[in-house]
């Protein structure tokens, strides 16, 4: 089949559209929890070390592969194996929006915490089931685009919760876009009973099972030098994108006002990020994983050095918004490959577990390493510093050759004709 009609197939797939859809209510509780959150309780009083403790509430995200399992074994009542649990988590989650409308901030904090931590929760559980839905669901030559279209839709809601939901703050009352969020996510249970369910395989025997099972299919189809290399792959991918993010704004701010810096970012970042990433799952079905993460994973380092530039430069709104425009854009490329390449390695037997497990690891190298980029941006300088945030890109990329292609026997065994 040629390469247009190819697309359009995939664009016109009533799965491919259902993701956007439902990665749209994946990423809508996120900020709710969030920057949303402080902005409300900011708004009524509440201290800055309380709002900064809230943060914590957040800690579900990171932790969500500790109860993937259960997401595996299993199966709700209603709605199947995996529509079943985002529909669970839609309600749930409109509840506890609905709630938090009720709640006043400055008097009743615990309260407002034990429902901050109860969203988290639930929207993190509602992560697990989209992504294993995600990759149960798409077909080896649908990979890039699905990817891409689920990355889309939970951007598009990052963006209806802060910037719409702030706007609509200043009209309304905090709680009121709270009910207009819990009412919206309510909504999204429709389009999960459009959505097509996967094909039901047999979940694990137990949950004992279902905890040891993704871990032996992992390695024994990997092997274990072979799984490691995969597994320290993901650590390290994506690691030069989160150095360079870690001191963005610190940097920005010594040359821009925060309303520059907000409209450049907001409006410019958020533009090239829906590009990037729909231009990345359309390359995607052409190029295959493999090349397709050498590529962008250089440009996305490569990226880096546009703010190596504007520190030698100065202050330039034009060449800021040049630089946010490719860097952005990158990102959304080598997003969407990255997502694709993790579904690539899940089995759909253990894909909610598989997949929250990898997702969790792509954080680490992030968190550990950038907690530490504030000193080397002492040390170096702002020019070095980026730079050397680009050189980061490089044990990622060089470990690419001792695992791709994919072996035979993978679960998405087809798309070894893709790379």
């Amino acid at each position: 089949m040629d390469t247009p009609r190819r697309i359009a197939r995939v664009f016109t797939s009533r799965k491919l559209a259902a993701l956007l859809f439902l990665g749209f209510s994946s990423g809508l509780p996120y900020n709710l929890t969030f920057d949303t959150l402080q902005a409300w309780m900011a708004g009524a009083g509440v201290t800055l070390t309380t709002i900064g403790l809230f943060s914590l509430a957040r800690l579900p995200y990171s932790l969500k592969f500790l109860w993937s399992p259960a997401v595996d074994r299993f199966t709700p009542p209603i709605f199947g194996r995996r529509r079943g649990w985002i529909a669970l988590m839609q309600l749930a989650v409109a509840l506890v929006l609905a709630a938090m409308a009720s709640v006043d901030p400055e008097g009743q904090l615990q309260v407002l915490a034990l429902l901050a931590v109860l969203l988290a929760l639930l929207s993190a559980t509602q992560d697990i089931a989209f992504d294993a839905y995600r990759t149960d669901i798409l077909d080896s030559q649908e990979l890039g685009t699905g990817a891409a279209l689920g990355v889309l839709g939970y951007r598009f809601a990052l963006l209806v919760t802060s910037a719409l939901a702030f706007r609509l703050a200043e009209w309304r009352s905090w709680p009121e876009v709270y009910l207009g969020m819990a009412a919206l996510m309510a909504g999204g249970v429709l389009i999960t009973l459009w959505s097509p369910e996967p094909r039901n395989l047999q979940p694990p025997p137990s949950l004992a099972e279902a905890v040891r099972l993704p871990l032996v299919e992992f390695f024994g189809r990997s092997g274990m030098g072979r799984g490691l290399a995969i597994l320290a792959f993901i650590v390290l991918y994506k690691l030069s994108d989160t150095l360079a993010a870690a001191m963005t704004v610190p940097f920005l701010k010594t040359l821009f006002s925060e309303g520059t810096i907000g409209d450049i970012r907001g409006g410019v970042g958020f533009m090239a990020t829906t590009i990037g990433v729909l231009a990345g799952g359309l390359l995607l079905n052409r190029f295959g994983i493999n090349r397709s993460l050498w590529v962008f994973g250089a440009l996305q380092a490569a990226s880096n050095l546009g703010y190596f530039l504007l520190a030698l430069a100065g202050k330039s709104p034009l060449l800021f918004a040049a630089v946010v425009t490719v860097e952005y854009g990158c990102a959304g490329l080598g997003t969407a490959a990255f997502v694709a390449f993790l579904m690539s390695l899940c089995d759909a037997r253990y894909s909610a577990t598989q997949y929250a497990l990898l997702s969790s690891l792509m954080a680490v190298g992030g968190i550990v390493l950038g907690s530490t980029t504030g000193l080397v941006a002492e040390a170096t300088g702002w020019p070095l510093f980026f730079v050397l945030t680009a050189v980061a890109a490089l044990p990622g990329l060089l470990l690419l050759p001792l695992f791709a292609p994919w072996k035979e026997g993978a679960p998405a065994a087809a798309i070894k004709s893709t790379l």
